[in-house]
């Protein structure tokens, strides 16, 4: 197996199916009709659009990157990839606690469809969780890992790691200290347990750490036991701009961090202004482009040349 993936690699995500049902139509995912639909469609040809335009000025080709869900993106898909884009294959149900393929256990059909570069997962996952649920989880997971790599498609695993009750209550329910205090050391936890049990994803898409030690530790986890092209890219979590700036500018000097996945700080306000009719879709696409571009800069800028 050739386990890993030595490019630098900037995605632009807009997998969001959930999320952009609710925060932009403020409807659940079982109101959605067929108009709400295709609004959520076309706001993603404009995420898309601001992509290309990015790639055209600024973003080189070879490590510009979307990530897309197969129900809002799948003209997206065939489009990117018929043009030679990196690009990314969302795999899991929308919204849920545990993790589950969005389309059981048809994934590979589908995945198949749009031949990916990428097949990615996103869990929810705490080392201090229960086990019943953990092992669920893991074994679906190494399916989709083992499949994946079979077929040879690079895998792509995104943890988000919420705290538990008791690890909130020891920080007296303010999640920020939890995120700086003991996020990075369950992080390195998780990624351990997941290689442990025959899960091994060729990226890791990892939330954003405070200091440059924590990204240290995390890379060198990821790499460990002959996985040394492993990488690892920081996750953008939605935060405000100076926060994924302060992630960026930390992890970007740390040679295992190949990238960024940084997606609603780049598109969510221009795509709001769109609906509300403060702007046009030119004006989003471009506003778009622009923000996706300066993060691409603001990593170069810290590592240097790539």
């Amino acid at each position: 197996m050739n386990l890993g993936y030595n490019k630098f690699l900037f995605i632009l995500p807009f997998d969001h199916r959930g999320t952009f049902i609710k925060g932009m139509f403020n409807k659940e995912e079982k109101d959605l009709t067929q108009e709400i639909e295709e609004e959520v469609r076309a706001l993603k040809k404009i995420v898309y659009e601001g992509f290309k335009r990015a790639v055209l000025k600024s973003v080189p080709k070879e490590f510009a990157a979307i990530l897309v869900d197969e129900q809002f993106g799948d003209g997206i898909l065939k489009d990117a990839r018929e043009n030679g884009y990196i690009t990314i294959l969302a795999t899991e149900k929308s919204g849920q606690k545990e993790f589950e393929l969005e389309y059981g256990e048809d994934f590979g059909q589908h995945i198949e469809k749009y031949s990916p570069t990428f097949v990615k997962v996103l869990v929810r996952f705490n080392p201090d969780d229960e086990k019943p649920g953990k092992e669920r989880q893991k074994a679906k997971l190494k399916k989709l890992s083992d499949y994946s790599h079979e077929k040879d498609y690079k895998f792509m695993a995104e943890i988000l790691i919420g705290p538990t009750d008791e690890q909130l209550l020891r920080y007296q329910g303010d999640k920020n200290r939890f995120d700086r205090e003991e996020r990075p050391s369950l992080a390195v936890r998780v990624m351990e347990e997941f290689q442990d049990f025959g899960i091994e994803p060729d990226v890791w898409k990892m939330e954003g750490m405070e200091s440059s030690q924590d990204y240290e530790k995390l890379c060198e986890t990821a790499k460990r036991k002959e996985r040394e092209d492993v990488g690892v890219v920081i996750l953008g979590r939605a935060a405000e701009k100076d926060q994924v700036e302060r992630w960026i500018g930390v992890g970007a000097g740390v040679s295992g961090v190949i990238g960024f996945a940084v997606g609603r700080t780049v598109f969510w306000e221009a795509l709001s202004d769109f609906i509300n009719g403060k702007i046009s879709e030119e004006q989003a696409a471009g506003k778009i482009s622009d923000n996706y571009i300066y993060y691409y800069n603001l990593f170069k800028s810290y590592r240097g040349t790539l």
